[in-house]
């Protein structure tokens, strides 16, 4: 332990001075305005560590950080590990608000009486609620600030436990979210850190609270912190987002100065129709790989129905044996302990050399609590097995093609695993069918992907969240960055709707890129073969979102 004035950033980071303020602040509450690229997961890891390494966070009390999206949180739970150890980022809880809502339900469940009431062994389903037995998604944060709201012990218990709150992304905090977080935490001696930007401010159709920053500063008497400069974006790429923000708001508008360099590049370019511009996008992304540009640093980015509207640029890909998936059918899902495991699992029995799959994935089966002789036994039968069932996936009689003959391989892995070993990588995998829900999801993923081409090494790539493109919407995008963005289809039938929500949106996305960022739009789309509630085969360019891309 070190004391307060001893501390610098880990990496000998240079944090602006708001920045190292908001990091080093022990027991005042503090709001965080920052734009894209100004480091606000960054701050929070280098916070966590302040209060860890020097104590302002003492044993046995512990940091909650609340994001929106699982991969955010994972993400500030990774920085935390690589920057304070694993002994002290074991008091750091990074979770996600339905997350958190879940382990104040399973904690307290007796709390909930009358039509809440929930057996020990609840479910969770995306759409479905029973009384006692099965609830939503949606449930989970109104069910846990009824908790809150009327159990004196359950505020209690979650006041003891923990000193400092971080808040994430807050700018899209709905009405119960903030309650949830008001009723817990407020007049506690809890201090919260709060970050967020209004620019980036695109869940207002999720009921996204407007003005929540300045509420969240009122009602918690935060000292705000504004962040200014971005150290995501090649200079380029920040002038194109400032002449954004001169319009978005005004008083954050960066001077000229600081904005000066030729680094960067930005691409604005029209096609007549998906298929030529599914072909030119797919030969940059090919030019880009010869490069050496890593396919985890690529994203393409659709602002909705990316299934639809990128349909001819994965087909092209596709071709071109160019990996790459669909985020808004598996970010939620590889982010998961367990279907982590069980693609792992099939890296390791499928490629010659997969080391950080195996060093994963043996790394959460051992068992830690098992003697050294009950160790050495479950070794040796994991290794065995490991390389029979290696030894079988290349015998030329199996159906490589065929999910069917996948499925058992999975689940004898998992049953030599065992239950116990499974169910203590999550909390949430401790009741109802989540766990086998979601190995039963990861296995389905797998079979989608193997379909297309039977080639399950490339599926395997397909399913990475390194080894494959990325597609996603511009809501799954928030908090990411990669070298190389592609926005397609900017299109006044695809930017559509409230005016100020549609630039907040397109802000998001291209304040993603780092290097490189390419705007694509098309004169006909035509209508997919599935059924689809709206869809304009004519398009017409976004001529307003567009002119931000010229310096002129």
């Amino acid at each position: 332990m070190i004391g307060p004035d001893q501390w610098r950033p880990v990496d000998d980071l240079v944090l602006e001075p708001n920045a190292m303020k908001a990091a080093t602040t022990p027991d005042e509450n503090v709001v965080v305005a920052a734009g894209p690229g100004a480091g606000k997961t960054e701050l929070l890891a280098q916070r966590a560590d302040f209060l860890l390494r020097t104590g302002q966070c003492p044993y046995p009390r512990r940091i909650l950080a609340v994001s929106f999206k699982v991969d955010a949180a994972r993400n500030l739970r990774e920085r935390v590990r690589r920057r304070s150890g694993t002994q002290l980022a074991a008091r750091f809880d990074s979770l996600t608000f339905h997350a958190f809502a879940k382990r104040l339900i399973d904690n307290f469940r007796p709390a909930l009486t009358g039509y809440n009431a929930l057996s020990p062994d609840y479910r969770i389903d995306p759409a479905t609620r029973i009384a006692g037995e099965q609830i939503t998604f949606a449930d989970l944060v109104p069910l846990a600030l009824e908790i809150v709201e009327s159990n004196a012990y359950a505020r209690g218990g979650i006041r003891q436990t923990y000193s400092h709150v971080f808040l994430d992304e807050f700018q899209d905090c709905t009405g119960q979210q903030y309650q949830l977080i008001k009723v817990t935490f407020g007049q506690s001696t809890a201090v919260l850190t709060a970050v967020g930007d209004t620019k980036q401010r695109i869940m207002v159709w999720a009921g996204a609270l407007d003005g929540v920053l300045q509420t969240f500063a009122d009602d918690f008497s935060a000292q705000p912190l504004p962040l200014y400069q971005n150290f995501r974006s090649a200079p380029r790429l920040r002038r194109m987002q400032n002449r954004m923000i001169a319009e978005m708001d005004p008083e954050a508008v960066s001077p000229a100065e600081d904005l000066a360099g030729d680094d960067g590049a930005i691409q604005v370019r029209g096609f007549d129709n998906e298929y030529d511009e599914a072909e030119a996008v797919a030969d940059l992304i090919e030019h880009w790989l010869k490069e050496g540009v890593e396919t985890s640093e690529i994203a393409i980015l659709v602002r909705q129905q990316p299934h639809l509207v990128a349909a001819a640029l994965g087909s092209e890909l596709t071709d071109r044996g160019i990996p790459f998936r669909n985020e808004q059918e598996s970010q939620d899902l590889t982010a998961e302990p367990a279907v982590a495991l069980v693609f792992n699992f099939l890296r390791v029995i499928n490629g010659d050399s997969q080391p950080d799959a195996y060093a994963e994935m043996m790394g959460v089966v051992n068992r830690l609590s098992a003697s050294e002789d009950e160790g050495a036994r479950f070794d040796s039968q994991l290794k065995r097995m490991l390389r029979e069932t290696r030894e079988a996936v290349r015998e030329p009689a199996f159906k490589s093609g065929e999910l069917a003959t996948w499925r058992p391989l999975v689940h004898e892995f998992l049953q030599l695993v065992s239950r116990s070993v499974l169910a203590a990588m999550s909390p949430g995998y401790q009741q109802g069918t989540r766990l086998d829900d979601l190995i039963e999801q990861a296995v389905e993923a797998f079979g989608r992907e193997i379909a297309v081409d039977g080639d399950a090494v490339a599926a395997l790539k397909r399913l990475s969240e390194t080894d494959a493109i990325r597609f996603l919407t511009i809501h799954k995008c928030k908090g990411l960055e990669f070298e190389k963005v592609v926005v397609l289809g900017v299109e006044e039938q695809l930017f559509w709707g409230n005016p100020t929500t549609v630039m907040s949106e397109f802000f998001v996305a291209v304040s993603r890129a780092k290097h490189h960022l390419v705007l694509t739009h098309a004169k006909r789309r035509e209508r997919p073969g599935q059924p689809v509630s709206r869809w304009d085969v004519l398009r017409t360019q976004h001529q307003k979102l567009l002119d931000f891309a010229y310096e002129d």
